[in-house]
């Protein structure tokens, strides 16, 4: 029987020949809904980015929209790192988007070429390129304290049915375009998801993926590495679309959610968000705490001149721990400020840059000298 053939048996060819064809209409349907995002060739697949690269729209080239660029390029790669997808809600993170530039590594640009979806009209945009530098990321997220998603990352295996009315067919390795709606927002996530070899025994499996039968769907999945899957299944509802997910982390289950959009790929994509909250929940490893958020006087000695000043004043609102910089008092060589910390003391300490500040004392209120 042909590979794409649905699992319920039928009567008569006809009825199999009508039944295979509304599945493969459902299948253009799915691909025809993205054509209206970028279209990329090969070796310009998502999957080519890492966890420090991000790609975003942008509507120009000139240097104001490639600043706002990079800050939702950021915002995104360090979500990739946590696993947050709210990441930018997060203490100190808005305060570092907006000096992404200093943590970019390098950046290029792309012209996309789509379809609208209303009109059917060419449409053309700009994909602003980003690459951050490793280290530099890292060291923003230990000071902000936030938690880190370590890699290598699993790949869990994508078991997804799709059902628009004519019954429930899996989508196998060979039909990988259907789910790519899923397969990129993982990437996006910053992980990957596989998706089974399609063979005899697991288009029959496509009922217990209805049903949501964890265990049978794991024993069928015990074939590929890591134990891990994400079991969907995308049905026509009402005037759109809705999906079921389960999450199953060896044998067991993480999480359940569902997911609905009169966009078929919006309601499909959902479920590699479920997968990456889940996963991050599980994994990733909070930072050592470095201090509480909160607003704390700081002074700094030796200042001999303007010059001096000036350094200390840029050095500080360039850290990201520091959102808020309010003058208290100054003397002839001192200057204290009142200082917003999103990490508090010991967060400001571990930023304190060696060649321009040195400790002086451990009283109150913090001081360092200015070298």
């Amino acid at each position: 029987m042909d590979a794409m053939a649905p699992v319920r048996h039928h009567s008569c060819m006809d009825t199999f020949r009508i039944t295979a064809a509304a599945w493969m209409a459902t299948l253009a349907l799915l691909l025809a809904a993205g054509t209206a995002h970028a279209q990329r060739v090969e070796g310009d697949r998502p999957e080519a980015r890492g966890v420090y690269q991000a790609e975003v729209p942008v509507r120009s080239q000139g240097a104001d929209d490639r600043a706002r660029g990079f800050a939702r390029a950021l915002a995104e790669v360090l979500g990739k790192l946590t696993g947050d997808r709210r990441i930018a809600e997060q203490p100190g993170v808005a305060s570092a988007l907006g000096r992404a530039a200093d943590l970019v590594d390098g950046y290029d640009y792309r012209q996309d070429e789509g379809v609208s979806s209303t009109t059917g009209a060419p449409t053309y945009g700009t994909t602003l390129i980003v690459r951050f530098d490793p280290a530099g990321v890292e060291d923003l997220a230990t000071v902000l304290g936030l938690p880190v998603w370590p890699t290598p990352r699993p790949k869990p295996v994508l078991w997804l049915a799709i059902d628009d009315g004519s019954g429930p067919r899996l989508v196998g390795l060979s039909k990988a375009d259907a789910a790519r709606a899923v397969l990129d927002r993982a990437i996006e996530r910053g992980f990957r998801l596989g998706l089974p070899a399609g063979s005899a025994a697991e288009q029959a499996a496509v009922g217990a993926i209805w049903r949501g039968d964890v265990g049978a769907i794991s024993r069928l999945s015990s074939r590929y590495n890591p134990p891990m899957q994400l079991i969907g299944k995308l049905y026509r509802e009402g005037g759109g679309w809705a999906a079921d997910w389960i999450f199953v982390d060896h044998g067991r289950v993480l999480k359940r959610w569902s997911s609905d959009d009169r966009r078929p790929l919006q309601a499909m994509a959902a479920g590699a968000d479920g997968a990456a909250d889940a996963l991050a929940a599980r994994y990733a490893k909070a930072s050592e705490p470095i201090g509480e958020p909160g607003r704390y006087v700081v002074r700094f000695t030796g200042l001999e001149d303007a010059g001096d000043y000036m350094r200390l004043s840029a050095w500080l609102q360039s850290q990201a721990v520091v959102q808020d910089i309010v003058p208290r008092r100054a003397t002839a060589g001192m200057v204290e400020f009142e200082l917003q910390l999103a990490t508090g003391l010991p967060g400001l300490r571990r930023v304190a840059d060696a060649e321009l500040l040195a400790p002086a004392g451990e009283g109150e209120p913090l001081t360092f000298d200015v070298r």
